[in-house]
């Protein structure tokens, strides 16, 4: 039986939380240059550009760093892809909680034996808490109500 060899330049998976959605592909990369060009902008192998940021640019926190690096680390692909993220809407919490999503969604496609790593973490499950609209005659609050008269 011939091994197919798959004409795929990149994979591609959608993360949402509250507002934010991330567009998150994971570029495999040549092994000669081990770069690869995304709108005019080179990415090594290993390196994650967020809105053509370097994600140490765009999460300065160690923190951040780390949450955003845990669903590679578990399944041990740190090196093995150049990312490209696009995230827009919402708050930087947000965004990072989409960016973790589209990553995990998208390691789900490279290969199953990922998703019983990714699950038990929570990574693979959409975040479906958003925040409650405002309602008409609250005073430009979700839940405040009228003041009641004191007499």
């Amino acid at each position: 039986m011939v091994k197919k060899i798959k004409d795929i330049e990149y994979y591609e998976a959608v993360g949402r939380r509250k507002e934010s959605s991330a567009r998150v592909r994971l570029y495999i990369v040549s092994k000669k240059d081990k770069t690869v060009t995304v709108k005019s902008n080179v990415i090594k192998q290993g390196q994650i550009m967020i809105n053509s940021k370097l994600s140490e640019v765009y999460f300065p926190s160690t923190v951040e760093q780390n949450i955003l690096a845990k669903p590679l680390v578990l399944t041990g692909v740190e090196d093995r892809f150049a990312i490209s993220i696009l995230v827009r809407g919402g708050g930087k919490s947000g965004q990072l909680d989409a960016i973790i999503h589209g990553i995990s969604r998208a390691l789900c496609l490279i290969d199953d034996t990922y998703r019983p790593k990714l699950k038990p973490e929570g990574m693979l499950t959409r975040d479906p808490r958003v925040r409650e609209r405002r309602k008409v005659g609250t005073g430009g609050k979700a839940r405040r109500q009228k003041q009641s008269p004191k007499r």
